[in-house]
């Protein structure tokens, strides 16, 4: 087996797929600047090797290296750590993605891009095709610059086709085990709260409509993804295809784990500042995945709340 880079290995994704590589038998280089990401979810293994450092800086300090595939990961993740510092989130997925595609291209290697359901923008009211127009909301907006810096991110991919084998893969709402809510991400947010028996916060008016995917069955495409001619040069869109309001998944974590909270409804504004913007459904058309690699059952979302509230009492234990 090859050796495999993953960049962005010790975060909330990445780490499952590193554990997914390891029981494919790759050995894996996992390079993570542990920003979000945690040393400790990083399997150790004699075939995994960790390196600390920013992409950039572990680009620059050779000596060169070829891979057999790379999975590109490492980004500024989450609504308040781009609404807080817009300047570093364009900084780090542009110039870092730019170094390391280019980095890549010099030996042809086959890499996986990771992207996002924002690069769509504002929305138009039906699933989101991979064929559609992206249309964003103003420059003023501190909101919409991970969504355009991801935007670059798939331009630099794809305007490297003949010399860079890759896939772009937009995530729709990813959770799981491990994931944290520091960064606003709302589902451990939901679910830390719900086990504390403390409100649970709703932005905005609790109607907007969200698709939520299990990480362990997201991991498993990824690979696959990469692997197929048929995805190369493409944008996929991968998660899950079934909507439910922000309100009914607050009301979903309260049932599941028998939580005694209350459900809190702030308006945007108080949470985020004057001028934030959001859309009110995000809904993936996963024709072309299907078409391409097919796409295993998913977890319900009841199982997913369950182990991420296990994982979250497992963390607290420490």
């Amino acid at each position: 087996m090859s050796r495999v880079l993953v960049t962005g290995g010790a975060g909330f994704i990445g780490s499952h797929l590193v554990e997914h590589l390891l029981d494919q038998g790759h050995s894996i280089l996992v390079v993570d600047d542990l920003s979000t990401g945690r040393k400790e979810q990083v399997p150790v293994h004699p075939k995994v090797e960790l390196v600390c450092s920013t992409v950039d800086q572990w680009v620059a300090s050779g000596p060169y290296e070829e891979f057999g595939e790379a999975y590109h990961l490492a980004a500024a993740v989450g609504v308040r750590k781009v609404v807080e510092d817009p300047f570093g989130t364009i900084i780090n997925n542009v110039v870092e993605t730019a170094g390391l595609l280019r980095y890549l291209a010099k030996s042809s290697t086959p890499t996986l891009l990771a992207s996002t359901s924002e690069v769509y923008g504002v929305g138009h009211g039906r699933p989101f095709r991979e064929t559609d127009d992206s249309v964003y909301g103003p420059t003023t907006v501190a909101r919409w610059s991970y969504a355009h810096s991801k935007a670059v991110d798939e331009h630099l991919a794809f305007a490297l086709d003949q010399e860079l084998p890759s896939v772009v893969i937009r995530f729709f709402n990813t959770v799981g085990p491990r994931q944290r809510g520091e960064w606003g991400m709302v589902l451990p947010r939901f679910v830390r709260a719900a086990l504390a028996n403390t409100p649970l916060e709703v932005h905005g008016d609790g109607n907007q409509n969200r698709c939520f995917a299990d990480v362990r069955d997201i991991v498993d495409s990824l690979p696959r993804l990469l692997r197929s001619p048929e995805a190369q040069g493409l944008p996929v869109n991968l998660g899950h295809d079934e909507p439910i309001s922000i309100l009914q998944l607050a009301e979903l974590v309260r049932k599941v784990l028998n939580s005694e909270s209350s459900i809190q409804i702030l308006p945007y504004n108080e949470v985020w500042g004057r001028g934030f913007q959001d859309l009110q459904e995000r809904i993936p058309d996963l024709t072309r995945a299907r078409n391409l690699v097919g796409l295993p059952p998913s977890r319900p979302l009841t199982e997913t709340i369950q182990d991420l509230a296990e994982s979250i009492r497992t963390e607290d234990s420490k």
